[in-house]
């Protein structure tokens, strides 16, 4: 019995026959048969997760590393192809292994007796109770089953939520949703953080963080800096993500004695840049921004931290062109009219570091309708088994 084989994985995760139907659960080499089932290729894998289809932290469990890089790189490759864009280069895709990732926000709720936590299903709210995941780091992990413990005690039937995040002094963790009634659930949170070594624990209830428990500051290290990691600051979600992203942005800014890196963030990219060149830091959000001026100045670095929002006062192309390169990386909205003024301006090297390929593109063709040209490209996959992708990519003229 014939039937349509199955040749890609789409956006949103489902195997696009031949014939163009989209298959759910299916991957590349599977194929669908004339009655409606699926025959399984040479790309399927068994899920590690017993949540998995019901989880909605991952979509692509069921497929190989072969076709989760192909997945990758198609979704890059096809971003640029939307646009009529050419790669002269395209980069080894990369890929994060399994319990990598070191920041997530898991959910919860006291329900039926118990507290679930954990995340929640794929286009719904409801939360699955996680015993496993194979994609966090041990040390968040570790944690799970001791936080659901403590929050059964003390959490009302209101949902919480649970960002945690490694850092250079252990596991930050910010409960939101938690409300503490009287001096027995404070303290409870006090033991719970000095029992189980938190670096930080704090407690929004809708105001921002309140740091009940930081023995010390707490900080992450970026391009050999310490820097001060404000609550739930942004972070690359895997250090091994961290490291080829900003190798790429080293290697693509190579030579360059001044670099704009704007969406600076905390300072990933600009102190992996301070040994080579002199770097302007340009962020909007406050404490990212004082934080990375706070360690520039503390280390002495040829780092000026610049406190601006690019998307309501984006740089002149008269300040662009000062530099020998500029180095973005906006968030998933893109960086449109940021990228108009780079375009108008006498740059002739651009760094573009994206989460969002659609976004990437869109800005893509404007650097090219300016001249630009797309010397390299890397996809990049720091969210194993989901279907959000990465890139780095370098524009000359």
């Amino acid at each position: 019995m014939t039937g349509s084989p199955i040749i890609r994985i789409a956006a949103k995760g489902d195997g696009v026959a031949e014939d163009g139907r989209h298959v759910s659960g299916a991957v590349p080499g599977d194929t669908m048969l004339p009655d409606g089932t699926l025959e399984p290729g040479p790309h399927r894998a068994t899920p590690p997760c017993r949540h998995f289809a019901r989880c909605g932290g991952c979509q692509l469990q069921h497929a190989d590393d072969a076709a989760l890089l192909q997945f990758v790189t198609d979704r890059v490759t096809s971003a640029a192809a939307s646009q009529d864009i050419s790669v002269c280069e395209l980069l080894e895709t990369h890929l994060s292994p399994p319990q990598s990732r070191r920041r997530a926000t898991l959910h919860g709720l006291k329900a039926g007796g118990k507290f679930l936590l954990g995340f929640r299903e794929g286009g719904s709210h409801r939360i699955v109770d996680i015993a496993e995941c194979p994609i966090l780091r041990l040390e968040l992990f570790a944690l799970v089953p001791r936080l659901r413990t403590m929050l059964a005690r003390i959490a009302s039937e209101a949902p919480v939520d649970v960002a945690l995040t490694l850092t250079d002094q252990g596991v930050d963790c910010t409960l939101s949703g938690v409300t503490l009634d009287g001096l027995g659930p404070t303290e409870a949170l006090l033991d719970f953080a000095r029992d189980h070594g938190l670096a930080r624990l704090s407690l929004d209830q809708g105001y921002g963080g309140e740091t009940l428990w930081e023995p010390e500051p707490v900080t992450v290290t970026l391009g050999g800096v310490a820097v001060g990691f404000p609550e739930q600051s942004f972070l690359q979600p895997t250090e091994d993500g961290e490291a080829i992203l900003a190798a790429d942005a080293r290697a693509f800014t190579d030579g360059a004695g001044t670099i704009a890196d704007l969406f600076s963030g905390l300072g990933t990219f600009a102190f992996a840049l301070s040994g080579a060149a002199k770097v302007l830091a340009v962020e909007a959000a406050r404490d990212a921004h004082l934080a990375c001026k706070s360690a520039a100045n503390a280390q002495r670095l040829p780092v000026h931290a610049l406190h601006r929002d690019l998307f309501r006062n984006p740089l002149q192309p008269e300040e662009i062109s000062r530099f020998d390169a500029i180095l973005l990386d906006p968030p998933r909205a893109g960086a449109r009219e940021q990228i108009a003024a780079v375009a108008n301006s006498e740059a002739k090297r651009v760094v573009y570091i994206s989460c969002n390929p659609a976004s990437w593109a869109r800005d893509a063709k404007t650097l090219i309708d300016a001249g630009f040209r797309l010397e390299k490209l890397r996809p990049v996959g720091q969210f194993r088994w989901s279907t959000h992708v990465e890139l780095t990519s370098l524009f000359a003229r």
